[in-house]
């Protein structure tokens, strides 16, 4: 799996030479994801997945919560059964 970075407002993640990412406030121990973007060419093929798995793992490390504002986010939380319990 590709590196996720945190870049203080943003998590990143490089794959095939393009950057997924999905962008986020931290306020009282809840994380809230307020965008994620895949870019063209890495939409179908898992990208949003991915890093939305990093994103859960992260959080899960640091014991924050997810607020999930990004209708994207939202759904896939609500499909994982490994990371819906951080959902706050």
């Amino acid at each position: 799996m590709p590196d996720l970075r945190d870049t203080g407002d943003r998590y990143e993640m490089d794959e095939q030479g393009l950057t997924s990412y999905a962008d986020y406030r931290l306020k009282d121990g809840r994380l809230y994801i307020d965008y994620v973007f895949a870019p063209p060419a890495l939409r179908g093929t898992g990208a949003s997945d991915r890093l939305m798995k990093a994103i859960g793992a992260d959080a899960r490390d640091k014991g924050l919560t997810i607020v999930p504002i990004c209708g994207y986010a939202s759904m896939w939380l609500r499909r994982s059964s490994e990371f819906r319990d951080l959902v706050a």
